[in-house]
């Protein structure tokens, strides 16, 4: 077994020739048809093995070159499947590689597969796609979520398939599942990295993510993804950044703050015991760390202020899905009337279908002051508050969820203020377009549990130096479902 290990050791053994890339993508392969978690849209197995075959002479400066990784389903593969875990584009194949996919290749990472997620990037919970739920490696039960959008990548990379999985950040979509899933889960300042063959869904929220499992990979991931793209023209022109080089864990002086209302929402005590300890550990690192206070009032609209925004850009985005462009065609409908609502009848789960009709009820011109206009002046309120902070300390550090583990099935009342604040608060960093990190912080009963550093915009140096500081004190680096539980 090799792809329980980091980027970093793997590149050291390629760089050794102790394996080959065509070895590590035979391995990948047998373990992504070994799944059992729903992990998986398509399994690249042909075009994989072709292209590590290619890969003879080991690149030194290349951490990359040879590394097997997986993307999620709503990235553009030339040529291979792109569902969006929707039957609205079961057949779809697109004509061009999306820049990230794009990068990577340049950089000779070896494409496994693509794997599964809430249906077209909307949803927490990893239940929504078109095969059914994904499932938490961690749960041998298959109980309890591993949270979504990003559900399949997370879970990829949970059960030790690949050390590097493309997931898409829009309110929490790649945080959440890496609390679960006990991997880095990352998502940089919006516009950082190019979107571009991403499918949008709320594009003022979205982010281009992944996931790792340790904080020296998602630095690796960072400095080769970044940049400037012509094709998307809102990708920063920003001086590119050497953030694995410049990884230290010195963070004497730095000023962390955590928000006492988050905080005192989250119910679960072996959270807050965890997190507590790792508050003590960040001061012992030289850390100067205080609690702050945050109109509460603000954070309970954090939920419905997401619904709102992603649900009306959403509704805008996906009218392209419409059986003409995109999508199902029955070949038998007379009117084009006829080829959209067909189309997207079939093509939509009712969870899209719920939120299209919330998104285009914002939307109407009559509702528009009550409903989008509101929710944007909320966002608006929202990110100031966190600005304000953010002027005074250089990160904040909160856990990363209310609870350890969530069931599918359960009777919690979603609405109730503790859990409106605890579940959503990473979507902060969305609204404001702001890097935010989760790292694994401890393990209850077998199921890992993260904390998250939200840092200034363009500050991702200082987010990856502080959680590698934190990372090196605990004992969560490259953990894996079966190095767990077996």
């Amino acid at each position: 077994m090799y792809l329980d290990k980091t980027i970093v050791e793997l590149h050291n053994l390629l760089v050794k020739k102790e394996v080959t890339p065509y070895e590590l993508a035979q391995e990948a392969i047998e373990n992504a048809k070994n799944d059992s978690n729903n992990a998986f849209e398509t399994i690249c197995e042909q075009e994989a093995l072709d292209f590590a075959k290619t890969l003879i002479e080991p690149e030194k400066d290349n951490l990359f070159w040879g590394i097997p990784y997986v993307a999620k389903d709503n990235y553009s593969t030339k040529g291979i499947l792109t569902t969006g875990s929707s039957d609205i584009l079961k057949d779809y194949v697109p004509v061009f590689d999306a820049t990230v996919i794009k990068k990577l290749k340049e950089k000779k990472a070896v494409l496994i597969g693509k794997t599964t997620l809430d249906e077209l990037a909307m949803g927490g919970s990893g239940t929504t796609s078109h095969k059914g739920k994904t499932y938490n490696p961690y749960d041998k039960t298959h109980t309890y979520i591993i949270g979504g959008s990003s559900c399949g990548s997370a879970a990829s990379l949970a059960s030790g398939i690949v050390p590097f999985a493309l997931g898409s950040d829009t309110g929490d979509s790649v945080r959440k599942p890496a609390s679960y899933a006990g991997l880095v889960g990352f998502k940089p300042t919006w516009g950082r990295i190019s979107r571009y063959g991403l499918f949008p869904f709320a594009p003022s929220l979205d982010h281009v993510a992944y996931f790792t499992r340790s904080v020296e990979d998602a630095a690796i991931a960072l400095e080769i993804l970044q940049g400037h793209d012509e094709l998307d023209m809102t990708s920063s022109l920003k001086e590119q950044c050497n953030y694995f080089k410049d990884l230290n864990k010195d963070i004497k002086g730095m000023k962390i703050a955590y928000i006492k209302e988050i905080v005192e929402s989250v119910k679960d005590k072996v959270i807050i015991e965890q997190f507590e300890k790792t508050l003590n550990i960040l001061k012992e690192l030289g850390a100067e760390v205080n609690q702050v206070s945050m109109d509460k009032k603000l954070l309970t609209a954090i939920f419905g202020t997401y619904y709102v925004i992603s649900c009306a850009e959403a509704t805008s985005n996906n009218a392209n899905l419409d059986g003409i462009k995109f999508g199902l065609r029955e070949g038998n409908e007379k009117t084009y009337q006829e080829v959209m609502f067909k189309a997207r009848t079939k093509g939509f789960g009712e969870f899209i279908k719920r939120r299209f009709i919330i998104g285009s009820y914002s939307l109407f011109k009559e509702n528009q002051e009550e409903l989008f206009l509101r929710a944007q002046k909320a966002r608006r309120k929202i990110v100031n508050e966190i600005n304000k902070i953010l002027q005074n300390y250089d990160l904040i550090y909160l856990p990363a969820l209310g609870s350890v583990r969530n069931p599918f099935e359960s009777n919690v009342d979603k609405l109730e203020p503790n859990y409106l604040i605890a579940e959503n608060h990473l979507a902060i960093a969305n609204f404001a377009g702001l890097p935010s990190l989760t790292l694994p912080i401890g393990i209850d009963k077998d199921f890992p549990f993260g904390a998250n550093f939200l840092g200034r915009a363009f500050e991702e140096q200082k987010v990856f130096n502080v959680a590698y500081a934190l990372e090196s004190k605990l004992e969560f680096k490259n953990i894996t479902a079966k190095k767990v539980n077996g």
